[in-house]
């Protein structure tokens, strides 16, 4: 499982860095995205749609929001 820490990025930069990880993954990897940035909530599963990948999970922890995201 791949972890992306994005914590203190601000937009667009969440979702740009996001979608660079997809590209290089392998079908069936996981990726794990923890941001800060409110607009993540919005911005990432809208790149997740984009990209055919799957949001499996989101949540929040105080600021900290999480994306699990398996790669088709």
């Amino acid at each position: 499982m791949d972890m992306l820490d994005l914590r203190g990025m601000k937009c667009p930069l969440p979702a740009l860095k996001t979608r660079k990880a997809l590209t290089r993954l392998a079908p069936g990897a996981v990726l794990t995205v923890a941001c800060t940035d409110p607009l993540a909530e919005i911005d990432i599963p809208h790149v997740v749609n984009e990209t055919g990948d799957a949001l499996e999970d989101s949540r929040r922890d105080g600021d900290v929001i999480t994306f699990r995201i398996r790669k088709r």
